[in-house]
């Protein structure tokens, strides 16, 4: 969510006359491509549409979401990297941007020098939810359970490189123990097989598995982002609740193509940040369980690299490799 500080930080930063002075004269003056590359109706292309119809609303110019699905991405990031550098052609890229590198043998750009950051949009928790059967109520007794069953326990992920997949990877390297991936072709039926109880747990949708949760068809027990979620505030954190430093979203932020101007990355960063700060578009993205979530175009790249990293690291290290696209 955008601080009272950054809010603060926001409005000298459009009052300044030298950041002023160095907006791009008349940009944009013709429709927008916001390349999604991801299927329609998922939290990329919901949040992409979000920010596409204020955006089009605030230039009085269409900016146009188009889809361009494929191999994880990376379809819609090589269109988009190869696209002339002037701002109309632009790229709604999610967490998986930076976990391909490590899961293809090759890529097709590359994703730390054909793009530029432009900013981040939003976070998605994802939730810790077991099968009521399971006699684990925190992230503390889960552990336990895990290192102690020689059988292993068995977590339902959706394809691989998804964030139920890393997630999970994530927590059997950070807690020590050496839980089971039992992969389905989407995180619906992993759901679905969660809740029969194929399998014991799962690091799912907060959106799809918190109605379950209030029945009792599931137990959730924390959630995978660095602070508390809005959509369920009374939950703790991994990291707060065993694991310190675990951290595992999906988040959403806009990129460009290399050496697209700098007056133009700034426009766009100004306005997208002043739009995450409207309370309708916050409570749109929280409805599909995306949090609002500022940074620079600076700390993007910042965050964009610390990515790289860490999910190389540990995918590497997993031999978590899928093959080419």
């Amino acid at each position: 969510m955008v601080s009272a500080m950054q809010k603060i930080f926001l409005l000298l930063a459009l009052s300044s006359p030298a950041l002023c002075a160095a907006q791009p004269q008349g940009y944009p003056v013709k429709p927008i491509r916001l390349i999604v590359p991801a299927q329609i109706g998922t939290v990329t292309d919901v949040v992409a549409r979000v920010l596409a119809l204020k955006l089009a609303e605030r230039w009085g110019q269409p900016v146009v979401t188009e889809d361009r699905r494929g191999a994880n991405g990376i379809r819609g990031s090589e269109f988009v990297a190869k696209s002339a550098p002037d701002g109309y052609t632009l790229l709604m890229a999610y967490s998986s941007h930076v976990t391909n590198p490590a899961l293809h043998a090759k890529l097709p750009y590359d994703t730390l020098h054909d793009f530029a950051p432009v900013s981040m949009i939003a976070v998605v928790p994802s939730v810790l939810v077991v099968h009521p059967a399971l006699p684990a109520r925190s992230v503390k007794e889960l552990v336990t359970l895990a290192g102690g069953r020689l059988d292993g326990l068995n977590y339902a992920s959706a394809g691989d490189g998804s964030a139920t997949h890393l997630a999970g990877l994530l927590f059997n390297v950070m807690a020590g123990v050496s839980m089971v991936r039992v992969p389905y072709k989407g995180g619906r039926l992993a759901l679905t097989e969660l809740i029969g109880g194929q399998v014991s747990l799962m690091f799912g949708s907060l959106i799809l598995s918190m109605p379950h949760v209030r029945i009792g068809k599931l137990r959730a027990l924390a959630v995978t982002s660095a602070a508390r979620s809005a959509a369920a505030p009374w939950l703790p954190t991994i990291a707060e609740a065993a694991l310190p430093g675990y951290e595992a979203t999906t988040w959403f932020a806009l990129l460009a193509p290399t050496k697209t101007p700098g007056a133009v990355i700034n426009k766009l960063n100004s306005e997208i940040t002043s739009l995450l700060t409207l309370p309708d578009i916050q409570e749109r993205m929280l409805f599909h369980g995306a949090e609002a979530h500022f940074r620079s175009s600076a700390e993007l790249g910042d965050h964009i690299r610390r990515e790289l990293v860490k999910w190389d690291k540990l995918i590497r290290a997993a031999a978590a490799r899928m093959d080419p696209p």
